[in-house]
């Protein structure tokens, strides 16, 4: 792991031009293999992803975050190990979700950097790490507090983790589909995408390559389902990751 304490990145996306360079129009699924319906239905559970994501009664948001942040982390870092041996300078030298959207790298000194997809995911996950290993951005002593900014940090982590994701099923789909690892990776988008959108840590823009895979799978979820599932977690309810994926 590089160690990379990072203001973070920046992304260069055109969409038309990109959906042309990889022959892609809004009906040929051929590219993307993941909106086939035989691999886009299946998932690992069949959980309530309401409840599992929405804010249990009496517990501070700071701390779902906080608590749900360190779980998404782990699993997708997990996930995209079990795939690092095809991703590699010479498979991906760009970090990318198609032939145009980069997402560069910014140093300490402000410099972008244009780096492989698995250097600039290392920095990534590093980022993270560092992050959530910090007492004072993610405090695990009891009494104490958050930081000003806690929610923009944890939004920031939320965009390196959907980058990942994306990537993923841009540039490597086809390798989890032969691992048997679709279903496992269709449930953590899933629920990573639901647990943005009912928290807000994404933008429109920030989603906008896995727009056609939202679409697929959330079935036209509301943002008034979403505020009415918030406070239904209880005890006897599955509230936490681990427990939704056993």
């Amino acid at each position: 792991m590089h160690s990379c304490s990072r203001p973070l990145h920046t992304a260069v996306f055109r969409k038309n031009k990109c959906q042309k360079q990889m022959g892609i129009n809004n009906n040929n699924q051929e590219e993307r293999p993941y909106l086939q319906q035989q691999y886009v239905c299946q998932r690992i559970t069949h959980t309530d992803m309401f409840a599992l994501t929405a804010l249990p009664p009496g517990v501070d948001k700071a701390e779902w975050l906080a608590s749900n942040t360190v779980a998404f982390f782990k699993h997708i870092n997990l996930f995209s190990s079990a795939l690092s041996e095809f991703c590699t300078p010479s498979t991906c030298p760009t970090s990318h979700t198609c032939n145009f959207q980069v997402y560069f790298w910014t140093d300490d000194h402000g410099r972008k950097l244009k780096c492989s997809a698995p250097l600039y995911f290392d920095y990534a996950m590093s980022y993270i790490q560092e992050l959530l290993t910090d007492e004072d951005v993610f405090p695990t002593k009891a009494g104490s507090v958050f930081p000003n900014g806690f929610v923009f940090l944890v939004q920031k982590v939320f965009l390196l983790l959907f980058r990942t994701l994306a990537h993923i099923y841009w540039s490597h789909y086809r390798e989890a589909l032969a691992m048997g690892l679709h279903p496992h990776l269709n449930t953590l988008f899933i629920h990573l995408t639901l647990f943005c959108r009912q928290h807000a840590l994404l933008e429109p823009e920030d989603t906008e390559p896995l727009q056609d895979l939202i679409t697929a799978v959330t079935g036209g979820w509301s943002l008034s389902q979403l505020t009415q599932g918030e406070g239904r977690g209880h005890p006897g309810q599955v509230t936490s990751l681990s427990q939704g994926y056993t």
